[in-house]
């Protein structure tokens, strides 16, 4: 009578644990489940990586745009600064030259005048004492205002013996010479000077015909 309560209870006690333990099913389902969870957090994480990747792509592709632009608006405006130095230092220039070749063009009639009075000098035994001072004293001037000239860089434009030219001469007579072929300078009315290559003022001549 005892066996068969005691065998009794055991069987009960199996059934229970049978009925409460987990079916093998139940347990393949949960772990795929996991796995599923699984892999679904791991694409989440995937797809978050790839977007904020593509996020920086963008700014860095934004950055190197505005690094470009601003790289050529300095470049632009260095250029700009380059160009208008270059235009300050030409106005500089061509204000000094025009500034030089005015007051050359103020200086040559007081040249003209004292080559005027040296060729009217008497001869050097006809010049008195007192005169001869004074004589010297022109000759000095007329001296350094052509070494002041030759500084500048005014020369004498050649005249006599040479072919007439219309870029440095003006032909203010024409005479008889049989010496001289036609077109001939044979006489330097008003000297003609150059500073540099421009000329400042044509040389007045007289013209074999």
């Amino acid at each position: 009578m005892t066996e068969n309560v005691t065998d009794k209870s055991e069987n009960n006690t199996m059934n229970e644990y049978e009925a409460e333990r987990p079916d093998m099913g139940d347990l393949l389902d949960m772990t795929a489940l996991d796995a599923e969870w699984s892999q679904g957090d791991f694409s989440l994480e995937r797809d978050t990586s790839s977007a904020r990747i593509a996020e920086l792509e963008a700014e860095l592709k934004q950055q190197k745009e505005e690094v470009n632009k601003y790289r050529d608006e300095v470049l632009r405006r260095a250029a700009d600064f380059e160009n208008f130095r270059r235009q300050k230092e030409r106005e500089a220039l061509i204000s000094s030259s025009r500034v030089l070749e005015n007051i050359i063009r103020e200086l040559l009639p007081v040249i003209d005048d004292i080559k005027r009075l040296l060729q009217h000098v008497p001869l050097g035994s006809e010049i008195s004492g007192e005169a001869r001072p004074y004589i010297e004293g022109v000759e000095l001037v007329k001296k350094n205002l052509e070494k002041w000239f030759a500084e500048k860089g005014v020369t004498a434009i050649e005249s006599i013996g040479t072919t007439l030219d219309v870029n440095f001469h003006e032909a203010i007579s024409q005479v008889d010479d049989v010496d001289s072929a036609s077109d001939t300078i044979i006489e330097e009315y008003q000297t003609g000077y150059l500073l540099g290559e421009k000329v400042i003022r044509h040389a007045k001549v007289i013209v074999a015909r």
